[in-house]
């Protein structure tokens, strides 16, 4: 055989082989297409065998991606348009759901489930919310998004709203520290008036108390006086019913002769001469102890 066909030979094999011959990345599962449709089946990290020509692979990351969606606009509730420089979505794909969601979506999964949504979307509960819906196997894990490019116009008016929320917050503030210094001057108003009419009240009281006391204190007296007046005037009615009951029981025949003799023995004058028999006779007789006449000292020298 001619050794320039059997290198021709060699050569075309090779270069089939090599064609047939691929390599999938780690962290990347390869899925193949044969005239534009996809296969079943997929295949793991290393290197694998295709027909040559008629089969096609690409590589899917099943491992932690983050897309860049950049120049997002998004209107307000005002209707002015804004746009945020960068929104980045972090997500992974389950290596098991790789063939179904590129059966679904193609090998740009990524492009309608993630880049699309995120211009109206932009946020990450949302784009799962569908996601477990539509690709159970795409899990979104955050959503990072850069301060919006705001026009001058509304900047300005931001700022100067700003500028005006600030100013109205200050008042707030101002309009709260006034009310709260007049609310406090109120309730130390309140409590220095209930402070007065407590002491009003105690000392009231107190007036009150000195005045049942010195009443009860003049009222003691009085029946202490009372009674002691009614002591006395008891004493001396006693006194005056005892003395009467004694002079009753005095009045005899024998004590009116003790009270004669005793009213003669303590007279001071001494009568001599031969009349003194009629003279205790008279005495006697009209019951004293007196004579009946007074004589003068010369009759008396002379009866003697």
């Amino acid at each position: 055989m001619n050794p320039a066909i059997i290198l021709v030979g060699l050569a075309a094999m090779g270069g089939l082989i090599s064609l047939a011959l691929h390599r999938i990345e780690e962290g990347h599962v390869g899925v193949y297409y044969r005239g534009g449709a996809l296969l079943e089946g997929t295949t793991g990290p290393g290197f694998h065998l295709m027909l040559p020509l008629l089969t096609t692979f690409k590589q899917v990351q099943v491992t932690l991606q983050s897309d860049e969606v950049k120049n997002v606009p998004c209107g307000t509730s005002g209707g002015v348009m804004i746009y945020f420089d960068r929104v980045e979505v972090v997500n992974i794909l389950n290596a098991a759901q790789v063939h179904e969601i590129v059966k679904q979506y193609t090998a740009d999964y990524d492009k309608a489930l993630i880049f699309n949504k995120v211009h109206h979307e932009n946020l990450k509960k949302a784009l799962q919310s569908e996601l477990t819906t539509m690709a159970k196997g795409l899990i979104v894990l955050s959503v990072r998004v850069t301060k919006p490019k705001i026009p001058e116009s509304i900047r300005k008016n931001y700022e100067l709203m700003e500028a005006e929320k600030t100013k109205l917050l200050i008042s707030q503030q101002k309009q709260k520290v006034v009310e709260k210094e007049a609310e406090t001057e109120r309730k130390k108003a309140i409590i220095e008036a209930e402070k007065v009419a407590e002491v009003a009240e105690i000392q009231y009281n107190q007036r009150i108390m000195e005045k049942k006391k010195q009443k009860e204190i003049s009222q003691i007296e009085n029946e202490a006086h009372t009674a002691k007046v009614l002591a006395e005037a008891d004493a001396e009615y006693y006194l005056a019913q005892k003395t009467a009951e004694a002079n009753k029981l005095k009045h005899t025949p024998e004590f009116m002769e003790l009270a004669r003799y005793q009213a003669l023995t303590t007279n001071t004058k001494l009568y001599f001469g031969p009349s003194l028999p009629s003279f205790f006779m008279q005495g006697r007789e009209e019951g004293l102890l007196l004579p009946r006449q007074q004589t003068s000292p010369v009759e008396e020298q002379t009866n003697l």
